[in-house]
């Protein structure tokens, strides 16, 4: 028997009893019109996902993060680890993009697009159901402690737990590569081996023993909904106004002899359907990932007593109390002007970036030498990144003003695609040529390819004797 200390007066959880143990979930299946377009979606994902680190887009991966390169491949564009601003204005692109779509559809993204979602209800539900059964055989195994069925279903998952964490290190070594590591002994590559475990390790204790509650207490998205929807935004709800009062049906003819007033019979089936486990007809939840299971349910009651279909649909919270409808409101306008904003400068700076990014710095120490024969030398430093696709060999020229002297001890420097070296020189001015400590400067660094750019900068030196100043 459970102490009453330990039992909230009501349900904290929708994966919780309440004396505070796990409440397994085990969703029936509704079939209907949202399932069929969800099952499309849902593969032709699962599909991309598996074939994105194989394809390329001119030449290059369509998708591929090579941290040993520093360089990202993103749909035919290439990012180097230095192109801080690019990739700020890809993730502030997706950060609006996911706005404007809460917005306008509310969390579309977690019923149709998220990996955890696609995975578990069209990948490892229906294998648990083709193997332990539906819903009801799978309550009896749970009641039971498992068996071989259950143990036939996690030696299954293990495996495409495995498929899935090597397809997810193709994303960052290359399909090559990975087929190199699979082919050879772990211990040549461990690093990558013991990416892949872990991740199988994750992915297996996700889809086997979490599966709903990383939806509902690790995935913040619930929780930013309160400020990423309004009352505007389309959901899926349950029409009170329709629906209620809410009784048992007992016969067909009783909307007829006016007895009922309301659609909703009360079958629960909205409920036995939902993935997380909640009763739609409570209004919008933290919960409720929008998975439309509880559209199919209720439409398919609604058409076999005789009602029109869309008890359960997709709708806002203002069209579900008032009736009306309002598609334009403020977020609706500013978010896409955002988006717009932040892609066309990031399509901007795609079109017009170089692939070699210079820059200048001075010598570590001091800023200058004093030399015999009244010489000032100013040491520099000029880094080099080469976001071209091969091997360049840069020099650096040209020193100004005139009459200065350059000295380089490697010149050129051969950079490799996607690298960053450092160029050392130094700069020597007889003391003369300075005019309060100072005077004007600058260098040109070519390269192999007719690359061609002129770098201008300070030269310090001592500044003249108090003596002097007062003589002239």
């Amino acid at each position: 028997m459970s102490s009453p200390i330990l039992e909230a007066p009501e349900r904290v959880l929708s994966t919780l009893n309440q004396d505070g143990s796990r409440r397994w979930l085990r969703p029936r299946l509704a079939q209907g019109r949202f399932q069929r377009r969800r099952l499309a979606v849902a593969w032709l994902l699962i599909l991309a996902y598996a074939l994105m680190p194989v394809l390329r887009m001119g030449g290059k991966p369509l998708m591929l993060f090579d941290l040993d390169a520093r360089r990202f491949y993103l749909f035919g564009a290439t990012f180097q680890a230095t192109d801080t601003l690019l990739l700020m204005l890809l993730m502030v692109s997706i950060l609006l993009a996911i706005f404007l779509l809460t917005a306008l559809l509310g969390r579309v993204w977690c019923g149709w697009g998220c990996p955890q979602t696609v995975y578990m209800e069209y990948l490892f539900r229906p294998l648990e159901r083709l193997i332990e059964g539906d819903h009801l055989r799978q309550h009896e195994l749970d009641q039971q402690g498992g068996g071989p069925r259950r143990l036939l279903k996690h030696l299954l998952l293990l495996v495409i737990s495995a498929l899935l964490a090597n397809t997810f290190l193709a994303y960052w070594v290359g399909w090559e590569r990975l087929l190199l590591w699979m082919t050879g002994s772990p211990l040549q590559h461990w690093g990558g081996f013991l990416v892949m475990a872990v991740t199988t390790a994750l992915m297996f204790l996700d889809f086997a023993w979490f599966r709903e509650q990383t939806c509902i207490v690790a995935c913040p998205y619930g929780r930013f909904q309160s400020v990423l929807l309004d009352r505007h935004s389309l959901i899926v709800a349950y029409n009170p106004r329709r629906g209620e009062p809410r009784s048992k049906l007992k016969r067909l003819d009783e909307w007829q002899s006016g007895a009922r007033s309301g659609d909703c019979v009360d079958c629960h089936h909205c409920v036995v359907v939902c993935p997380t486990g909640i009763d739609i007809r409570d209004g919008l939840q933290m919960e409720c990932i929008h998975c439309t299971q509880c559209i199919d349910a209720c439409d398919a009651v609604m058409e076999k007593v005789g009602r029109p279909r869309g008890l359960i649909r997709y709708g806002s919270q203002e069209e579900m109390a008032t009736g009306r409808r309002r598609l334009l409101r403020p977020r609706v306008v500013l978010y896409p002007l955002a988006l717009g904003l932040v892609l066309g400068l990031l399509v901007w700076n795609l079109s017009t970036r170089s692939d070699t990014d210079l820059t200048m710095l001075r010598g570590p120490g001091q800023p200058y030498l004093l030399l015999p024969g009244g010489l000032v030398s100013n040491p520099v430093r000029v880094r080099v990144a080469n976001k071209g696709e091969r091997a360049r060999r840069f020099w650096v020229t040209a020193p100004l003003p005139a009459g200065a002297r350059l000295v380089a001890p490697i010149n050129p420097v051969t950079v490799g695609p996607g690298a960053l070296e450092t160029i050392f020189a130094y700069l020597t001015l007889p003391r003369e040529a300075y005019h309060d400590g100072r005077v004007a400067g600058g260098l040109t660094v070519t390269d192999s390819l007719a690359f061609s750019r002129p770098l201008a900068f300070t030269l310090l030196g001592p500044e003249e004797p108090e003596e002097e100043r007062e003589d002239d």
